[in-house]
């Protein structure tokens, strides 16, 4: 992360935070907070989390609809939900700016 940090000079960082689905924080949430915390320490940068429910969900929607076949151990679609969870932060600094 850091050699990426060092190479793209970002701003901060997005950790996605796996909410309930009543919105409440759940085991994994606080796990993804602490995570949070200890990789912008680390790396010197502000975190901002986002909610991720349903992310991986939509990911294998999208996946199916792209021809995936379904084996998700073999193809893995951890790189499109988190793509999915930066969209979803991108889509909430474009409507704070507004």
């Amino acid at each position: 992360m850091a050699a990426l940090v060092d190479e793209w000079q970002p701003d901060l960082l997005v950790v996605g935070e796996p909410l309930n689905m009543d919105g409440s924080v759940s085991e994994l949430s606080e796990k993804a907070h602490k995570f949070g915390r200890r990789l912008g320490g680390r790396l010197n940068l502000p975190v901002q989390m986002v909610d991720e429910r349903l992310s991986s969900f939509e990911a294998k929607q999208q996946s199916r609809e792209r021809g995936h076949g379904g084996d998700y151990n073999k193809n893995p679609i951890d790189s499109l939900a988190a793509e999915l969870i930066l969209q979803t932060w991108l889509s909430g600094q474009i409507g704070a700016d507004s």
